[in-house]
């Protein structure tokens, strides 16, 4: 359908946006006047109630949704399309960088991955002064925040313990940017219990970085590896994400007479629905939009093969309490024995589904399973796999109720623990919590913590102090800060409890 004048005026006049910004809002309804991708009666009736979810990605995939260069093929080798030598200096390795990220696309329009930083860069640091280092990196990190201010772009360090990394880790508290989102990547037989302590440190300031379990992900990725990227998703290095689709398991518990109904009649048949309409987009984006003969894989950037298709779901809480109801239980998800068993249930379900369904132009020839964050208009919907917001026991709780559900989500699953601002005396209890989580089989480490500015909604980053001016109508600099106001305004994320940890009020005490 055409685009709406009035829609495009509103964008044009919008006194609240940046000229960037409309040009984007204005590329986005562009897009959707042509034609969805082809798809069959059924599939399309469950994408337009809903049930299944494209993620409004766009009519016209002519980008993957997610991109993971291997940038170490620029830094290596220079890029002949960008008439970019091989750079010798960190200087011009940082330069290099920067110019490559405005040729990767995503779904944001901005890159969501900006490499493995610590491995990238450390060849290029022999004589480089610990000053220096620092400066340039603080250089680095500001330009990535002020000319690509989006929440979704992520950058990788770990799991060796290394100047690069222990500077990034300095900066990125120093500057509390939203930009770039950080995760550490943990390994207890390469990291060193300093750096991780320093990456805790951080999360008490800033929350942030992400803590990832790296054996974990390491064993699902081959020998070329994975990055975490966006949020914290974890995917193919030199390949990414061709698309993102999801299924509302509310939707499915409300289309289910009980949980033998829902686990072996309704959600197959809206798992078949959804692979429908994941493989459409994907047909689309290999066999029309020509993105796989651009530079970045001719240049050995990215390989064709390594993309592969995410399959997400969202709403399990509403979904197992839906279903405990029916059976007449008031068992609640995240708290109760029979609850939880039941959600146990429904990934492994998932997982076995997933699994058996094989696709094309994908990475493995299966899509990867995926917990995913929602969206900011998801009223009433709990994202992934998460305990409802505001309802969240204690943190060791928590995590016990969770961590089962971690073994099947291989392209990403986090949990956000919100923890009172009285942990900030006592680092050691979240590095403790941290182990003791990957001991149980998290993958993912998250906190947001009391009393900062920096907050996760999902897994991006938004500054309150941003929320506020936003809300004023006086408009963001980062493209980032309406989504997060408009979760905060409908989903609930600021509903979050903050949970005391253990002993924090009493640190420095005699014990």
């Amino acid at each position: 359908m055409p685009c709406d004048p009035e829609i495009l005026r509103r964008i044009v006049n919008n006194p609240t946006l940046s000229a960037a910004q409309k040009a984007r809002a204005l590329s986005l309804e562009a897009e959707n006047s042509l034609p969805y991708p082809s798809l069959d009666a059924d599939t399309q009736a469950a994408l337009d109630d809903r049930v299944i979810c494209d993620m409004y990605e766009g009519h016209a995939p002519y980008k993957p949704r997610y991109v993971l260069p291997d940038y170490a093929v620029v830094l290596t080798r220079g890029s002949d399309w960008l008439e970019l030598p091989a750079p010798k200096t960190l200087d011009e390795a940082i330069n290099t960088l920067m110019i490559a990220y405005h040729h990767v696309p995503s779904v944001t329009g901005m890159p969501v991955f900006i490499g493995q930083l610590d491995d990238l860069l450390l060849p290029f640091c022999e004589g480089v002064s610990d000053d220096s280092l620092y400066r340039q990196i603080k250089l680095f990190w500001r330009y990535i925040d002020r000319v690509l201010p989006d929440a979704f772009l992520h950058a990788n360090i770990g799991p060796s313990d290394n100047r690069v990394a222990r500077t990034i880790l300095r900066v990125d508290a120093e500057l509390g940017q939203i930009a770039p989102n950080l995760t550490f990547r943990y390994d207890p037989a390469i990291s060193s219990d300093a750096i991780l302590a320093q990456a805790v440190s951080n999360i008490t300031k800033c929350s942030k970085p992400h803590i990832a379990n790296h054996p974990l992900h390491a064993e699902v990725f081959d020998a070329r590896g994975y990055g975490i990227v966006s949020c914290y998703n974890a995917l193919p290095m030199a390949g990414g994400a061709s698309t993102l689709t999801r299924v509302n398991l509310l939707e499915v518990a409300k289309r289910s007479r009980d949980a033998d109904d829902f686990l072996n009649t309704v959600l197959p048949r809206y798992v078949a629905l959804n692979f429908r309409l994941t493989q459409a987009r994907v047909d689309y984006l290999f066999d029309q939009s020509g993105f796989f003969e651009s530079f970045l894989v001719s240049e050995g950037w990215l390989e064709r093969d390594r993309f592969t298709a995410m399959f997400g779901i969202f709403a399990m809480a509403e979904a197992v309490e839906h279903l405990m109801v029916k059976a007449g239980s008031s068992a609640r998800y995240g708290h109760d024995a029979e609850a939880n068993k039941l959600g146990y249930a429904i990934s492994a379900k998932l997982a076995q589904l997933v699994a058996a369904q094989p696709m094309h132009n994908v990475w493995r020839g299966r899509a990867m399973l995926h917990s995913q964050a929602g969206l900011s208009s998801d009223t009433g919907l709990t994202p992934g796999v998460r305990i409802a917001y505001g309802s969240e026991p204690d943190p060791v709780s928590h995590v016990q109720a969770l961590a089962p559900h971690h073994q099947y989500y291989a392209s990403g699953i986090s949990e956000i623990l919100t923890l009172d601002e009285t942990v900030k005396a006592n680092p050691a209890a979240v590095l403790d919590l941290c182990k003791g989580a990957f001991a149980c089989g998290l993958r993912e480490f998250t906190a947001n913590v009391g009393g900062n500015d920096l907050v996760r909604v999902t897994g991006y980053m938004i500054r309150l102090s941003d929320v506020a001016r936003f809300n004023a109508d006086k408009g963001a600099r980062t493209n980032t800060t309406a989504l997060g106001a408009e979760a905060a305004d409908l989903t609930a994320i600021l509903a979050r409890k903050p949970r005391v940890m253990a002993n924090e009020l009493a640190a420095g005490a005699d014990q």
